[in-house]
């Protein structure tokens, strides 16, 4: 009985003090944009929330999307607070950052209907939701939810492309066949900085006589504000393609094409938009980072920001305003570009 009892209690102490010599795990910190503290960004006054969504199940080029949002966030540690041309820090706004949604790569429209029901609890919360890709494809998911809610509801696309194919690759939920989906809903699209169009897209814009806004003629022309603003109807949901700009500026895309926007003619639209319509919802969209190489993640970042800045021109004006500014649209707007046959 001794012997079995010193025996017990050995073990007793051995196991005792293995657990206790073990380290405590180390719990990684959050990423929230600009690297502010939980304390600086709550979401209960969050007028402003990102959304981080790492899709990346469509990609048919430069796969890697699913790592934008994080290097977004990261990037977004190193942009300063104060924004010299708006004379303020947008952050004070009020914003917030959630944790990324779950991707299921196994069950894509399942991963696009979490993010929808994210976004339709900020749009009852009253926040603006700003989602982080990831691939353009998610765009229907935000845009879906606040159709619910704004039934006159426009599409500015910031873009090289289309993405108004029927389907692509075997499915119909594909990058390349996102503003299809979205105008299917009923919502009309208006595209900027279009540089590359396949055959099946040029027959459907001229079908439908959409309105479509050339990077080509936007370099012979300028950059027409006043036509693309009476091409969106109000409200505005804002999705921005980042291979809309030129890849001198942002090598870092899913899909690049040389020949696009300026960091300046996207940002005198974006004011633009956000000063005379009111935006209930963005997306920043495939940012595919380049190991080593953080430009494309810092203008990401930064263009974020500025957006977020401008954001606080729509948010400022009551929804009344927003309605006066609405009824200043002609009801019957001048002609705006297509695609010429």
């Amino acid at each position: 009985m001794t012997t079995n009892t010193k025996t017990t209690t050995t073990r007793k102490t051995r196991k005792k003090t293995k657990t206790s010599s073990r380290p405590p795990l180390a719990v990684p910190e959050p990423v929230l944009f600009l690297g502010l503290s939980p304390a600086e960004c709550p979401l209960s006054r969050a007028r402003v929330v990102f959304v981080p969504a790492p899709f990346d199940q469509t990609t048919s080029y430069m796969s890697g999307t699913r790592f934008g949002p994080r290097a977004i966030l990261e990037a977004s540690r190193q942009v300063e607070f104060y924004d010299e041309e708006l004379d303020l820090e947008p952050f004070r706004i009020g914003i917030a950052t959630l944790a990324e949604i779950s991707v299921d790569p196994l069950d894509y429209q399942a991963s696009l209907d979490r993010l929808e029901g994210v976004t339709s609890k900020l749009a009852d919360s009253g926040a603006v939701p700003f989602t982080l890709g990831g691939e353009h494809s998610l765009t229907i998911a935000p845009v879906r939810a606040l159709r619910e809610r704004y039934p006159d509801l426009s599409v500015l696309q910031l873009d090289a492309h289309l993405d108004l194919r029927e389907e692509y690759q075997g499915t119909k939920l594909s990058h390349a066949s996102v503003m299809r989906r979205v105008r299917e809903l009923g919502v009309p699209t208006v595209p900027v900085g279009i540089r590359s169009v396949a055959r099946e897209e040029a027959d459907y814009v001229h079908a439908e006589k959409a309105p479509v806004f050339l990077a080509r003629e936007i370099r012979e022309r300028g950059l027409p504000v006043e036509q693309i603003l009476q091409s969106l109807r109000n409200p505005v949901y804002i999705s921005i393609d980042l291979d809309a700009f030129d890849p001198a500026y942002v090598p870092g895309v899913g899909t690049p094409e040389p020949g696009g926007l300026t960091w300046e003619e996207g940002l005198r639209l974006l004011r633009a938009v956000c000063e005379r319509r009111q935006v209930v919802g963005c997306d920043l969209v495939e940012l595919c980072p380049i190991q080593g190489q953080p430009a494309s993640d810092f203008f990401a970042a930064k263009l974020a920001n500025k957006l977020l800045g401008y954001l606080g021109f729509s948010l400022a004006e009551p929804a009344a305003g927003a309605a006066k500014d609405a009824r200043r649209i002609p009801a019957k707007s001048p002609r705006v570009p297509s695609l010429k046959r």
